[in-house]
Order: structure tokens, then C-alpha cells, then sequence
């Protein structure tokens, strides 16, 4: 990619909850010598960011979804794309385009299967021609599990079939972007289905190896764990699709973990009601009259919520436990997985590849040690790797 580019880094939506608190992490870890600056087509609302993160003299740039030029312009002002403005289905393709175009490395925080299967079918190939790293789902959704199931398996025997199974626990409140978005993909899921048909007609496989992400099932662990079908399985089964280190014959289940069947069984109902009346347009719009886009967790509601995955990994007669712990889930540490992403893609040695790539076959290492500095740990708890030296925590 041209070093001559003027920034390094451009954050697009920091007039959102998210994308502020991105802003805020940046500011306080970029390092002086990064060149960055904020986009969006607020230009009071980015003054207002900018004062809030103590950096009078940011740079900011006039950014809109509905004005193809002026993302070309921003993606080709720099070496990467950094975006909160979602829901992505609705308003994420003008700059994945644009950076495809330009060669400029893209990343996200979507959760949206739709939006990712789509922007796969639509600009992955001419990424590839441009040397463009197309990165969805670098927050929550996907980072801890994609890399979490990437340090499981490397601690695993190479060249055997591998089983990997994820159980998620978290805490925390949903702020008004997360939810419109989780109502979006669910109202959708037609069209989900049809898209994701369309890039598995598109997608080349593997010769010779089978890799596959896939919901967990209704089971007993120490506790309860749902079937959990998020975007994460499908992260997951592409990061094994591109990497042989996952084996010949890869596997992966996620779950939900709770400590009681009570419990269990109110979410599992909860999770089919609300898919139920994302279906209804009365409905839909009553619920996501409930909570605004930019309204979110409160400071101290943040500090007090956290989450915790643990992998359990299986392959050539061994065992592995792990587990990838952190703070608030939704915000706080997804501005911190998208903020040190942008810094990996645009500072770190990486893999030759382009197009659309997962964060494990983009930046793999690199990332891990990036998020393990910045407080979010990864662990070896049990088995192969165990002890001193068997993890980052």
C-alpha cells in the first residue's frame, strides 16, 4: 500500500456511542506518531468528539453513506478504514467499495451474516486485485471466538482432524445501535439465507479439507449451554477454510453457558419471541422505538459488565482448555478490538493476503498480542500449553 497517503488511520462514525468510545481509545493509545482523523457528515458532532478526546487539532473529514465521492476520497486518503456506522446491511457497502477500490484495508464491527456474505460476493474479488484487507465482525462479534478457537488449535497437534467447542458468558446492557442492528438481521432472515447461498456458490473450498462452523446444541456442561447463532460459527469455519493449521477435518460448536436450567430455558424462549416479532413490521418498529441508536450502558454500567469465553479443544488424542476474558463486551472492549485492529492492519508485519479475510487470517498473532497488552487476556486453563508460558494472562 503507497506510504504517501495523509493518515494512517480514519475512523468513520465517531458521532456514534460506539465509534466515541473508539475515538477515545485511540487518542489515548494511537501513539504520537499516527497520523489519524475522525469522518462522518456531522461536522458539529465530530468538533464535539474531538473536544471530548482532548485533540483539538485532529484532522476531521466530511464522510457521507449517501455520497459515493466522498468516501472514495476518504479511502483514498488512507492506509485504513475504520467504521462504526451501522446497521452495516442499511448503510456499510458505499465504504467496503470504496476501499476495495482503492487498496485500503477495511474494518468493522458488524454482526450482520447478510452484510458479510454480500460484501464477500460483491468486493471481495476486486480487493484482491487491489491488495485491500476487507475485515468484518473486529469487535465482540467475532474477535474473542475467531482468535479465541485460533489459540486453541495452535496449541493442538498439527495435521489432525480438530473439535472445538465455545461457551460464551457475558454481562452487560445493549446500546440502541446493537439493537436495531440484532432486529435488522433477525427481520431478515430470508434474505440472510439467500445471500448466504449466493457466496457459497462464489466461495472456492479447500481441496482435501473439511473446516465448518456451526450452532452448539442443547447440552450439560457444569451448568447449560444453548445453541448461541450469532455470525461467530461462520467467522470461525472461514478462518479454518483459509488456514491448514486447523487440520484436515475442523469442527466448531457455540454455545451460550448459564449456570441454571431455569435460566436456560427463559432465554432460550426470550431469544424465540424476539425473533417471532422482528417478523411482524408493528412489532419490529415497537421495539426498536424502546431504545434510540447512540443511547448506551452508562460508565458505571460498563465497568461493572465483562464476559468470558472458554474453548474446548479436542484433536490427536489430546485436550486443550482455554479462555479469552475481558471488560464490558458490547463497548468498552469492542472499541478496543476495533481501535487495535486498525493499528494492526496499518503498523504490523502480516500475512500476504487480500480480499475478504478473517481477523485470524489477517492478523492473527499479531492481533492476539496486540489485545493481550491492551488487558484482554487468553489463557491456557488446562492441557497442551498449560503452566508458565502456556498463555497471555
Amino acid at each position: 500500500m503507497p506510504d504517501d497517503r495523509p493518515y494512517d488511520i480514519v475512523l468513520f462514525g465517531a458521532t456514534g456511542f460506539t465509534g466515541a468510545l473508539t475515538a477515545e481509545y485511540l487518542a489515548r493509545n494511537a501513539g504520537p506518531g499516527t497520523r489519524w482523523a475522525l469522518a462522518g457528515r456531522n461536522r458539529g458532532g465530530l468538533e464535539a468528539v474531538r473536544e471530548r478526546i482532548g485533540l483539538p487539532g485532529l484532522p476531521l473529514l466530511h464522510a457521507d453513506v449517501t455520497d459515493p465521492d466522498s468516501l472514495a476520497g476518504l479511502a483514498r486518503q488512507t492506509r485504513v478504514a475504520a467504521t462504526t456506522v451501522g446497521p452495516y446491511i442499511s448503510y456499510g457497502e458505499p465504504l467496503v467499495a470504496a476501499c476495495a477500490r482503492a487498496g485500503t484495508h477495511y474494518a468493522d464491527i458488524t454482526g450482520e451474516p447478510e452484510f458479510v456474505d454480500l460484501m464477500f460476493t460483491r468486493h471481495h474479488a476486486r480487493a484482491r486485485e487491489s491488495g485491500a484487507k476487507l475485515v468484518h465482525a473486529c469487535g465482540f462479534d467475532s474477535i474473542p471466538h475467531d482468535l479465541g478457537v485460533y489459540f486453541t488449535v495452535t496449541r493442538l497437534p498439527e495435521g489432525v482432524p480438530i473439535r472445538v467447542d465455545g461457551y460464551v458468558r457475558a454481562g452487560g446492557r445493549p446500546s440502541g445501535g446493537t439493537v436495531h442492528s440484532a432486529v435488522t438481521v433477525l427481520a431478515r432472515a430470508r434474505q440472510s439465507a439467500q445471500a448466504g447461498l449466493a457466496r457459497r456458490r462464489a466461495e472456492e473450498r479447500p481441496a482435501g479439507r473439511r473446516a465448518r462452523g456451526m450452532p452448539g446444541t442443547f447440552r450439560h456442561v457444569g451448568g447449560w449451554a444453548l445453541p448461541l447463532p450469532t455470525i461467530d460459527p461462520q467467522i470461525v469455519g472461514r478462518s479454518a477454510r483459509a488456514l491448514e493449521r486447523y487440520g484436515p477435518d475442523f469442527a466448531y460448536r457455540h454455545h451460550v453457558a448459564v449456570r441454571r436450567l431455569p435460566a436456560a430455558l427463559g432465554l432460550a424462549a426470550g431469544a424465540g419471541a424476539l425473533a417471532a416479532l422482528a417478523q411482524l413490521p408493528p412489532a419490529r418498529s415497537w421495539l426498536l422505538d424502546r431504545i434510540r441508536p447512540g443511547d448506551g450502558p452508562t460508565p458505571e454500567q460498563r465497568a461493572a459488565s465483562w464476559f468470558k469465553v472458554t474453548f474446548d479443544g479436542r484433536g490427536g488424542g489430546e485436550r486443550v482448555v482455554t479462555e479469552v476474558a475481558g471488560g464490558d463486551p458490547g463497548y468498552d472492549e469492542t472499541a478496543k478490538m476495533l481501535g487495535e485492529s486498525a493499528l494492526c492492519l496499518a503498523f504490523d508485519d502480516l500475512p500476504e493476503v487480500s480480499g475478504q479475510v478473517t481477523t485470524a487470517a489477517a492478523m492473527g498473532e499479531a492481533l492476539i498480542d496486540r489485545l493481550h497488552r491492551a488487558g484482554i487476556t487468553f489463557r491456557v486453563l488446562s492441557g497442551s500449553g498449560a503452566g508458565p508460558g502456556g498463555g497471555r494472562g
